[in-house]
C-alpha cells in the first residue's frame, strides 16, 4: 500500500508523471543521494534512451524486408535522382 506521501505526490506532481516503486542497488542509491543526484531525473532520462533504442531496433526489424528490397533495387537501378546529381 503506498504511503500517504507517495499518494499525495501522485495527485500533486507534474503533469504526465506518476510515482512508481523501483528496486535500486542500495550502495549506488546512497552514493547518488550523497552527491545530490536527482535520481528520478536520471532514471527518466536513461529509460527514455533505452526505450528509444528499443523502438528503433523494433522498427528496423519490422521493416527489414522493405529495406532489403529497396537496397536491392538501388543496387540494380541506382538512386532515383542520381542522373541529375551534379557532384
Amino acid at each position: 500500500m503506498p504511503s500517504t506521501r507517495t499518494h499525495q505526490r501522485t495527485r500533486t506532481g507534474p503533469p504526465g508523471k506518476r510515482a512508481v516503486n523501483l528496486s535500486l542497488s542500495s550502495d549506488i542509491l546512497d552514493a547518488a543521494k550523497q552527491l545530490d543526484i536527482n535520481i528520478s531525473q536520471v532514471c527518466d532520462n536513461v529509460l527514455r534512451e533505452v526505450v528509444r533504442r528499443a523502438q528503433e531496433r523494433k522498427w528496423q526489424e519490422d521493416h527489414a524486408d522493405f529495406i532489403a528490397a529497396y537496397n536491392a533495387t538501388v543496387e540494380v537501378e541506382g538512386l532515383p535522382l542520381d542522373e541529375w546529381k551534379n557532384f
